[in-house]
């Protein structure tokens, strides 16, 4: 006797819509409960589909792999392109047919839309833009997964796909016309070996969502009696993929040497075929899904359902249930910034990050958090690239496009061999009008249009992880410019990286920031000070706090330089603070003394023949940064964005500087009311920051007294 849940099918619907998901066009008809008691074998099943809806994949393209025609291909456990080779050498029949629809089908697509282009009908382009959008989408489908998933890679960029493209696509993300769900449950129970009804207590009769590669199930576990995600693998995927892989290969091949191109266009195509694929072993995404919870989960606001490995297999997923909305229907910029710091912590700090992050897999939680979701396409960023592409991003903001181009060479972008002083000039063209609006302004978009037009002139190479690297940031931000066109992402991810480099212990990075601050044995305060003002705007995992009101704690910027300048991680930058304060107390010192005696000759009655200087250009520049550092701590505390453009002394610059220099320092430490409020912070310090600033005054001392000793013996003996 079959017992049925009492909800009603406006609760199915409901349910539907909170999970991100389009509610079923038959459900909208019929009352049906969101989850029912399963039946044994052999039971007449609903079906999703209306009689109107066809899956176009198994009607089109089906050939390739019903009747075992690909059996092969279809139970390969990973990307093996030498295998594959030798399968589809044998079926050149099936390679040709597969070639000429694929060709032909986009051949009529593309001559129609140049027909619509050359045509006089302006009045009816739009109208015609939107058709062949809806007949692009249809086309894709027919094809099969991997054009539905290089059309998802692009559908998330509303600055670069047309509008009405830009809808008709992103259908794609997870509403795909579901294939039967009678094959989906013996599926199930042929990879778990074990009837429906004993592993699941409930289960939807239909599909909650279905994609390229799978459709999705509600259920609750007999066990544990959790409600969980049932993923179950479209039939033939595989097969269809190598194949499309396989031809797709030849083009690649014909189009690099057609166009003379450095990028070897079927490595990337490699290592995208191989990801997916990675993507297709469903405990494989599991075990992705266990890792990311357990790197990430934990981020404020960041949720990473449960993944059940156990109960998994190589073509059925088990997953906790998330209810939610796509993030990008919900227009919730707090998350964006939320993924913005999860994408940057992945990228740069563990090197494991999301690789397929489109709209249908980010979710706002019914509790406002972002989840997660689709584990099967990750990417692996070794250290060295991280510490590469942080150095990349503070030589372009920094306008150093000399070592941005060594940089290229690092991330292999640019061959050793490449002429650098050319590449130089050619970025330079590419990032100085960039720059020049400033960092905040700075559009993702853009910018990798614009490198992408120098990379092609150059002919860089794209290595193979580039791609999903840049499609993981720029998904975001075509995600928050969909609701707030002004979004940048590099606005949100260069304070992290400033932030970044001035706290980590890597010895390249330390190395880059030793680089960045000082030219010829100069010190560029305005480059430490554009570093701290930006690091002060990157979110924490304290930070990342939903808020109605902003902060009005007037300490809050002191208060965190304080603290990450008296931790270990700040140690390298504290050093360099505690250098330069040296080096200013010491030519304070000079200064006061010349000023003293000269004030005192000039009280003789009679003139003294004397014109030496106690001071050099080194002094008066080294004065120059104290006034500039005490001039940045006042500034701190008030709140104020320090002045980024500092004018250093030259070497014929007048001695009466020394006087002027000396007489703004003075004026600084004689504001005590701009330092009471740093001293009142002191109790807010975690006690280890408290016992580090305790010693400060010790360490200050030592070294000036190292540098004062120093000096006297130089000019003693030299």
């Amino acid at each position: 006797m079959l017992l049925l849940l009492p909800p009603s099918s406006s609760l199915f619907a409901s349910r539907f819509k909170a999970h991100g998901f389009p509610t079923p066009g038959r459900l909208d008809r019929q009352r049906m409960p969101l989850l029912h008691t399963p039946r044994r074998r052999g039971s007449r099943l609903p079906a999703l589909a209306s009689s109107d809806d066809v899956d176009a994949f198994t009607k089109y393209s089906g050939y390739l792999f019903e009747g075992g025609v690909s059996s092969e291909a279809e139970f390969l456990d990973a990307y093996d392109l030498p295998l594959i080779t030798s399968i589809y050498r044998r079926k050149p029949f099936l390679v040709l047919r597969r070639f000429l629809q694929i060709s032909a089908t986009f051949g009529r697509w593309v001559t129609v839309r140049y027909l619509d282009s050359v045509s006089d009908r302006s009045d009816e382009m739009f109208k015609a833009s939107s058709t062949r959008a809806a007949e692009l989408r249809a086309i894709l489908l027919e094809l099969g997964p991997a054009f539905v998933k290089i059309a998802q890679a692009v559908s998330s960029r509303p600055d670069v796909i047309p509008p009405a493209y830009l809808e008709e696509l992103s259908l794609l993300q997870d509403r795909i016309t579901p294939f039967s769900t009678e094959i989906a449950f013996n599926m199930i129970e042929k990879e778990l070996g074990q009837p429906i009804d004993i592993l699941f207590s409930e289960i939807s009769p239909e599909p909650i969502a279905a994609a390229s590669l799978g459709q999705v199930y509600q259920a609750r576990l007999r066990s544990s009696r959790k409600v969980v995600a049932v993923k179950v693998q479209r039939p033939g995927v595989q097969a269809a993929i190598s194949l499309d892989i396989f031809i797709l290969r030849y083009i690649a091949g014909f189009v690099r040497r057609a166009a003379r191109l450095n990028t070897d266009l079927q490595a990337v195509l490699d290592e995208w075929a191989s990801s997916l694929f990675r993507e297709m072993d469903y405990r494989a995404e599991a075990m992705n899904g266990l890792k990311f919870r357990k790197l990430y989960g934990g981020l404020q606001d960041v949720f990473v359902p449960e993944m059940y490995l156990e109960q998994s297999s190589r073509r059925v997923l088990i997953m906790e249930w998330v209810d939610g909305n796509k993030l990008s229907e919900v227009k919730d910029i707090y998350l964006i910034e939320v993924g913005v710091y999860c994408s940057l912590s992945q990228l740069l700090d563990y090197g494991f990050y999301h690789a397929d992050p489109h709209p249908g897999n980010l979710l706002r939680t019914s509790d406002g958090k972002l989840a997660y979701l689709d584990f099967g396409m990750m990417g692996e960023f070794r250290q060295e690239l991280r510490d590469g592409f942080i150095q990349a991003c503070l030589h372009m903001v920094n306008r150093d496009f000399d070592a941005l181009s060594n940089d290229f060479i690092t991330l292999g972008l640019l061959p050793p061999t490449a002429q650098k002083d050319e590449v130089t000039k050619a970025l330079t063209g590419v990032f100085q009008n960039a720059v020049n609006k400033g960092v905040r302004n700075i559009s993702f978009g853009d910018l990798s249009g614009n490198l992408g037009r120098t990379m092609y002139k150059f002919k860089f190479q794209i290595p193979s992880y580039f791609s999903l690297v840049i499609r993981s940031l720029a998904v975001l931000e075509g995600i928050a410019i969909s609701f707030d066109p002004n979004y940048k992402v590099l606005s949100s991810s260069y304070p992290w990286i400033a932030r970044k480099v001035l706290t980590d212990s890597s010895p390249q990075l330390q190395s880059t920031l030793q680089t960045l601050l000082y030219k010829e044995g100069v010190f560029r305060i305005d480059r430490l000070e554009s570093l701290l003002t930006e690091s002060l705007r990157a979110k924490t995992e304290q930070s990342l706090v939903r808020k109605e009101v902003e902060d009005s704690d007037s300490n809050k910027a002191i208060k965190q330089v304080l603290s990450f300048t008296l931790t270990e991680k700040g140690a390298f930058v504290k050093e360099i603070l505690l250098q330069e304060f040296a080096k200013g107390i010491d030519a304070l010192g000079l200064a006061t003394l010349e000023t003293l005696t000269s004030a005192a000759a000039a009280r003789l009655p009679f003139t003294i023949g004397y014109s030496s200087s106690f001071m050099d250009n080194e002094d008066i520049a080294n004065l120059r940064t104290l006034n500039r550092l005490l001039l940045l701590l006042s500034r701190l505390q008030k709140n104020e964005n320090p002045n980024s453009e500092v004018n250093y002394a030259n070497s014929g610059e007048n001695k009466n500087a020394s006087v002027e220099e000396l007489s703004l320092v003075l004026y600084q430490m004689t504001s005590a009311q701009d330092i009471l409020p740093i001293l009142s912070v002191i109790p807010e310090l975690p006690s280890e920051s408290q016992q580090q600033l305790v010693r400060l005054p010790a360490d200050l001392a030592g070294r000036l007294l190292s540098r004062v000793v120093a000096r006297s013996i130089r000019r003693i003996f030299v």
